[in-house]
């Protein structure tokens, strides 16, 4: 299948200046914006999927790559969550139209929750969220406690640690402008009310963002229109057939509540 080239916006200033690559699909309804993890990008299998659906039924759908990722500009290791969640909320802001549905995946979850507070500050509020995975919090919570002890002091020492992926065969680079920069985008130490609906799903196989973990985010969001699924033999990705239907129909059922 022939995907179109991107749109890109310019985002930041001076020699923080990035060109940020989206697609957008007209159509009707709130727009359903996809909001990715760390170190993927806008073409993969759940981004896809959904802007298929989208088309399918004539929905709006919106998605882009945050700086230093995919078809974006920046270099990854000189970028944080402060400089994704600016990425964000430019895209947001510029495109996203009235009450978007936010589908946040992993690190995207974590986002999508900081997008929906800022938007709160600016008067305005999400129609609904999905959150995959979400990882939030997950640089101090997740990351930095997971660490063997000579990658961290790597990264105080040298400022940065190449840690291996199995989703790569290129190793991240885990700086310590990223770990210092998390922590300041802390949720999970007191209650997150993201002002919609919200419904969670987790694999709870997933090696990456324990299931425990979504639990926590999960408990911290307010005691009404939350729901949490979990997928018993489902992985970090959650990208199988049946986990891709499953979150096609989860988004459909919030974008129709909007």
């Amino acid at each position: 299948m022939t995907v179109e080239a991107p749109e890109f916006l310019e985002v930041g200033d001076g020699d923080a200046a990035r060109r940020i690559a989206f697609r957008r699909r007209a159509g009707s309804g709130p727009t359903v914006i996809w909001l990715g993890g760390f170190r993927s990008d806008m073409l993969a299998t759940k981004a896809s999927a959904l802007d298929a659906a989208a088309a399918a039924c004539g929905g709006a759908f919106l998605r882009f790559d945050y700086g230093g990722h995919g078809e974006s500009g920046g270099r990854f290791e000189d970028l944080c969550v402060t400089a994704w969640l600016e990425d964000a909320l430019a895209v947001i802001n510029r495109f996203g139209g009235g009450r978007p549905v936010l589908v946040g995946s992993s690190m995207g979850g974590w986002i999508a929750l900081l997008v929906a507070r800022e938007l709160a500050r600016q008067g305005k509020a999400p129609g609904a969220m999905v959150l995959i995975a979400p990882a939030v919090d997950f640089t101090e919570k997740l990351m930095w406690p997971a660490m063997p002890e000579d990658a961290r002091q790597a990264v105080l020492r040298d400022g940065v640690w190449l840690r291996p992926s199995e989703y790569s065969d290129e190793p991240y680079p885990i700086t310590r402008k990223l770990i210092e920069d998390g922590a300041g985008h802390s949720l999970l130490d007191a209650p997150i009310d993201p002002g919609c609906p919200v419904h969670i799903l987790q694999g709870m196989e997933d090696p990456d963002v324990p299931w425990r973990h979504a639990r926590h985010v999960f408990e911290a969001l307010p005691g009404v229109n939350v729901n949490l699924t979990f997928i018993k033999d489902g992985d970090h990705r959650l990208s199988r057939p049946q986990d891709i239907a499953l979150l096609t129909r989860v988004v459909d059922a919030m974008r129709a509540g909007v």
